[in-house]
């Protein structure tokens, strides 16, 4: 007797059939999940819609569906490779205000897809927590562009939840590039002029140094010059005669609290020494000490980071900021509190450790002419006996020794349900790897004092010198080092819960702090996953410096790491939208998702075979999907 087909699975053919007729691809491969929705190559995953289909879990899965549908249909990636540009912050535009030209296609041509893409909007915003935006520095300025050109380009005002957002640009935005945002009407579905007239927008708004030349510009004048070639190369050969082999370097002016007290550290970086692809020297281990280039690049033309004293910074111990008993007291506190998410975050750590103890079995290969008798297949022989024997022989899966660090933010605004639930997920995760011989770093990062501390009052006795830089004692906290054991570093964790360790939080130095730390580790692969609640804050340091100066910081120390380190870094935002800092990244309304997520990200990083890579552009290119192949074996 047939089983009655619920109301689920027709909606799901129905709504497969009709991506793969709006991108015009029949080989479109649909899946359905409640890990986060995501596009790759002809690879989609979809929301996974509740079985009563409410109306509005409906659009809203209608609309990513149509969204990724639309990009396929009428997004040309060689035409995108070639006009966009080179900056983190104009690509972010460029990408977003993209997307946007997709959706418009789609939305002036049909009303019922443009409510269900403005569904899908609303539901990501409020995910992203932009309805609970109240200043400029919180909302991204790519989505306000995106929201902006969408409204341009289809007459649709931005969704409930982004209007504050959209509210706290449009004024910048429609001063500056107010005239070239009108030359967009007519240009969507032309692809290759919209792009230009989107970098000619970028330039409006004060990107222009981040565009780079796009090959447009480059094919251009490879034709002007086709006469000038041998004049080209005589100034080159010129040009290296005049600089020695090795002299190139980048002076980046770069302070790390390191140094003596109040001091500037300087730091050459070859340009020989950076890892790039293809690189098979010893550098390219990773083992060497290596720092990111600071704020004072050539390339960002901004004021170096500064650091006015790093004489009361520390880093520090677990245990050696309270005594045993405090320790075992606030320890057996977040037990107390783990039994109540136990059993949901072990589900999720014990499907990653069976992803990664598959990663490490042996292997069989098959059909071969020699090797062990494959006695499973001997059917074949005894209903054929020409067919010839099959053998099989057994290898070694290749599995890198891997480390990952986690790197708490100690905030005071994860204060109380998110610090518990980090410090939770952070206990079981370094468990279950441990299970599996990766190993795991557990770090934290605060300051010492509220508004300054010992460093402001040393700046107040100095007679307050302009522009100090970074105005507060550091403490980053070591939980669990990487070396040590989980049965020994448990206790540590419960620090997390105890009253008056949460303070400010400076995420850029954190961020160098706990990568270099993981360069002087000797395993082949490195990955470091940063999980916050929000940009950095420093009261202290911002009420005198510029309004940005820490978020500056953060940005360019994010792009060098990505960009130019072994380091695989990724970022999981609390309530917080992280993704507007690094390019690999989630962000979580609530904390009780994070152990999900921090699972199946770490998953996802496995399940990349190629492993990471460096250098350029092709750093920050990752899978950002879920291996379909991993994901099929586990269930």
């Amino acid at each position: 007797m047939k089983s009655k087909e619920g109301p689920v699975e027709p909606f799901k053919r129905a709504l497969t059939t009709t991506m793969r007729t709006i991108a015009e691809n029949a080989e479109l491969n649909v899946t359905f999940g409640t890990e986060p929705p995501g596009l790759r190559g002809l690879r989609a995953r979809l929301p996974l819609p509740s079985r009563t289909l409410p109306p509005e879990e409906v659009a809203q899965v209608r609309g990513v569906s149509d969204s990724y549908a639309l990009r396929l249909a009428h997004h040309d990636e060689k035409v995108n490779a070639r006009l966009q540009p080179e900056g983190g912050n104009a690509l972010a535009v460029f990408d977003a205000v993209e997307q946007a030209r997709c959706e418009a296609i789609g939305a002036n041509q049909m009303k019922g897809m443009g409510q269900n893409l403005a569904a899908a909007l609303e539901q990501r915003a409020q995910a992203r927590g932009y309805n609970r935006i109240k200043t400029r520095d919180e909302a991204p300025l790519a989505e306000a562009v995106a929201m902006i050109v969408r409204e341009e380009l289809t007459g649709e005002a931005p969704p409930p939840s982004s209007k504050t957002l959209v509210d706290l640009w449009r004024p910048w935005i429609e001063e500056k590039a107010g005239k070239d945002l009108k030359r967009l009407h007519g240009l969507s579905e032309d692809q290759t002029a919209f792009a230009r007239v989107t970098r000619d927008i970028l330039v409006d708004l004060d990107m222009g140094a981040e565009l780079g030349q796009s090959q447009d510009d480059n094919s251009q004048d490879n034709d002007d010059e086709d006469g000038d070639a041998d004049q080209s190369s005589q100034e080159s050969q010129s040009g290296e005669a005049e600089q020695p082999e090795g002299s190139s370097a980048e002076k980046v002016e770069f302070s790390e609290g390191e140094g003596e007290e109040g001091d500037e550290q300087t730091v050459e970086v070859e340009s020989d020494d950076v890892p790039m692809d293809g690189d098979t020297d010893e550098a390219s281990e990773g083992n060497q000490p290596w720092r990111p280039n600071g704020p004072g690049d050539d390339r960002n033309r901004e004021p170096i980071y500064k650091v006015f004293t790093a004489q009361y910074d520390e880093v520090i111990a677990a245990e050696d900021l309270c005594d045993v008993e405090e320790l075992a007291r606030l320890r057996q506190y977040l037990d107390q509190q783990l039994q109540q998410m136990q059993g949901v975050v072990s589900r999720l750590a014990n499907r990653l450790q069976r992803r990664l103890l598959a990663k490490q079995n042996r292997t069989w290969e098959f059909d071969l002419e020699e090797g062990i008798l494959d006695a499973g297949r001997l059917t074949r022989v005894v209903t054929d006996p020409m067919h010839p024997l099959s053998f099989k022989i057994e290898h070694d899966m290749n599995f890198r020794d891997t480390v990952v660090t986690l790197l708490l933010d100690n905030s005071g605004s994860m204060r109380g349900r998110p610090i518990t639930v980090a410090a939770m997920c952070a206990d079981i995760l370094a468990r279950t790897l441990e299970r599996c011989a990766v190993k795991v770093e557990i770090l934290g990062f605060t300051t010492r004092a509220w508004k300054g501390g010992q460093a402001r009052e040393r700046w107040l006795a100095d007679g307050k010198p302009a522009m100090p830089g970074r105005l507060n004692d550091l403490r980053h906290i070591i939980y669990k080092a990487a070396d040590s054991p989980w049965r020994r570093a448990r206790r540590n964790l419960g620090l997390m819960m105890r009253e008056g360790l949460l303070k400010e939080n400076i995420d850029g130095e954190a961020l160098i702090w706990a990568h270099n730390r993981l360069l002087a580790r000797p395993e082949q692969r490195r990955i470091l996953m940063v999980i916050s609640d929000g940009a950095p804050v420093d009261d202290s340091t911002l009420s005198v410096n510029a309004g940005n100066y820490l978020e500056r910081h953060l940005r360019s120390v994010i792009e060098q790491i990505e960009t130019r380190s072994p380091v695989e870094l990724i970022a999981i935002g609390i309530g917080h939208d992280v993704t507007r800092y690094y390019r690999r990244a989630v962000t979580i309304v609530d904390a009780e998702q994070l152990g999900g997520v921090m699972t199946e990200k770490l998953a996802e990083l496995f399940d990349d075979e190629s492993g990471p890579r460096r250098g350029g552009r092709s750093a920050t290119r990752v899978k950002k999907g879920v291996s379909m192949k991993a994901a099929r074996s586990v269930r």
